[in-house]
């Protein structure tokens, strides 16, 4: 039971950041559909129930996947934080550019500091690894599938932001893109 505590906590650090942080945003331009909006949302609500919900525990979803070790959940947990320092790195270095939609703000500018200089969706990536690390210190089949509808809805995230920044920054954006990883860091 300790280790909810110990993955709940850089949750609650997370949300903290990111209630403070929207509140300092530039004006949107341009910005995608509701239905395209509410579909990935739709996933990510599932996937996080699906994770974090002991009311998901129906059938197999409920039993353990592998025996539960003391490495194993410390691994979860540590994976959780740098999850989470990550994401809150990349927001940092994103500053008011910032949206909980694929949008382009005012002035918009391609970000190339920070995690932003390794991967193109760092935010994306570190939300995905804190729920893995969170599914390894749960360790159930309800985890797993929470973890796939997770990362499923930020890598469909991620294309439609791509393909959004392409049209707006062309060339300077594909240049970006040559010297980056989409979700996992490019460190050569």
């Amino acid at each position: 039971m300790v280790w909810r505590y110990l993955i709940a906590a850089p949750w609650i650090v997370f949300v903290a950041y990111w209630a403070a942080g929207a509140l300092k945003t530039r004006r949107t331009v341009s910005q995608e559909s509701f239905a395209s909006r509410y579909g990935i949302l739709f996933l990510e609500i599932l996937g996080f129930a699906m994770l974090f919900s002991d009311a998901a525990e129906i059938g197999i979803l409920g039993h353990r996947v592998v025996h539960r070790t003391y490495a194993l959940a410390a691994a979860g947990v540590a994976l959780t934080w740098i999850g989470i320092a990550i994401a809150l790195w990349a927001r940092w270095h994103l500053g008011q550019y910032w949206s909980a939609r694929v949008t382009l703000k005012e002035d918009h500018k391609i970000i190339r500091t920070g995690p932003y200089a390794y991967f193109r969706h760092p935010i994306y990536s570190g939300i995905d690894l804190a729920a893995v690390g969170g599914a390894l210190a749960i360790d159930q089949w309800r985890c797993l599938v929470g973890v796939g509808l997770i990362i499923l809805g930020y890598w469909i995230k991620a294309r439609k932001e791509e393909s959004m920044l392409t049209a707006q920054f062309g060339e300077a954006f594909e240049e970006h893109c040559r010297h980056t990883g989409f979700l996992i860091p490019r460190l050569w």
